[in-house]
């Protein structure tokens, strides 16, 4: 389900890194002064749509239509805004309700090929049932009565459970936190980043425990230990080093999207299509936290995006706390980079051969479609 999307998920980093009020083209100064307002309106009508509805629809269409082609995917597209509209939640940190509205990409992975199975199992059901010349109609009223049904499904069920998901690692990581275990807690964050719940995390609860912290010793540890761009560098390193095919070669233009411009949201289908790589995540998340702890470092504040130059500009200037920051980065990225390479020859990513084919017809499509036998239709 993710592979053969990558390409729009690195369409949505460039976009975003461009044009977020923190990009690139505000920090070079375009768009100044009154005009300054643009980033924030593209951003509210390109950047989050994308992320919230293009890239979760892409992940489900696709998880449908490997279980039943065209017809599965569609299903998918429509149960998956079911999801989306039921997966809403609220987090109890530092005595504040705050809410979230996080991507579905988890929801998407499931509701996909569920609903190609669900889609696949009516055709079947339907085919020796349809009467001739009745074809289209029967096709398009179960697809549209199990669209109904489906979505209904994700707006209260599916969605509903992710929202508990999210509710669960928030809870989680700040449980990890207050018992002082704070390298530990990146065993939650990294699972929830990968499943897109990171802004979740770090501004519903990273965020305020670092803002008490910063008021009481002027930096916080806190505000690395989701936003650090270290162990993403290596895991993206240990894809274009130790891996092949389209994953490779994607992962030079993630790495910059990432480490420079600070948007996580590139590495993320790197775990998804390859889950033992959130060993790798782990790996460099603890050891980067462990040198956050061991040289008490800490930033004057949260770093958004998340790129190295953002980190630069937060960096402590008293204490000796800058090189602890950048050490931790470091390491972290060097710890990702070495379990990563390790962890691709021991488990490769599959390679994509022909999940998508651009010269498909409308013909070799049809198939799936009972009663449909066009001329050039395989068997």
């Amino acid at each position: 389900m993710v592979i053969p999307n990558i390409g729009a998920f690195i369409a949505w980093g460039l976009i975003t890194a461009l044009v977020i009020p923190t990009g690139w083209l505000a920090e070079l100064g375009f768009g100044g002064g009154n005009d300054g307002e643009i980033w924030g309106d593209l951003t509210g009508a390109l950047v989050g749509p994308m992320i919230k509805y293009m890239l979760p629809t892409l992940v489900a269409y696709t998880g449908g239509k490997l279980v039943h082609g065209h017809r599965g995917g569609v299903l998918a597209a429509i149960a998956v805004f079911g999801v989306i509209g039921g997966a809403s939640f609220e987090i109890e940190s530092a005595g504040e309700t705050i809410g979230g509205d996080p991507p579905q990409f988890l929801g998407a992975m499931v509701i996909g090929p569920l609903a190609g199975f669900v889609m696949k199992k009516v055709d079947e059901f339907l085919e020796s049932r349809t009467p001739t010349g009745f074809e289209m109609l029967f096709n398009n009223f179960s697809q549209g009565f199990a669209g109904l049904g489906l979505a209904f499904l994700g707006y209260w069920i599916v969605g509903p459970v992710m929202a508990a998901l999210a509710r669960a690692f928030g809870n989680m990581v700040e449980g990890i936190a207050d018992a002082g275990l704070l390298p530990l807690a990146d065993i939650p964050i990294e699972v929830a980043k990968v499943l897109f719940l990171n802004n979740a995390i770090n501004h519903g609860v990273l965020t305020p425990l670092g803002a008490t912290d910063v008021a009481d010793s002027g930096r916080s540890i806190y505000f690395m230990l989701e936003s650090n761009p270290g162990p993403g560098l290596g895991l993206l390193g240990a894809y274009w080093f130790a891996s092949k095919g389209l994953a490779k070669m994607a992962a030079a233009g993630a790495t910059i999207i990432h480490f420079l411009g600070g948007i996580h949201e590139v590495y993320f289908p790197y775990v998804l299509m390859n889950p033992v790589m959130i060993g790798a995540m782990w790996a460099g998340g603890i050891s980067a936290d462990i040198v956050f702890v061991a040289t008490d470092a800490g930033l004057v504040g949260p770093p958004s995006p998340g790129s190295i130059f953002a980190y630069l500009t937060l960096l402590p200037t008293s204490g000796g706390a800058a090189f602890g920051v950048l050490a931790g980065v470091a390491v972290g990225a060097v710890a990702s980079f070495f379990v990563g390479s390790i962890l691709l020859r021991l488990f490769p990513v599959a390679e994509m051969t022909d999940l998508e084919d651009g010269d498909a017809s409308l013909a070799d499509a049809m198939p799936d479609v009972p009663g449909m036998n066009l001329p050039g239709a395989s068997a």
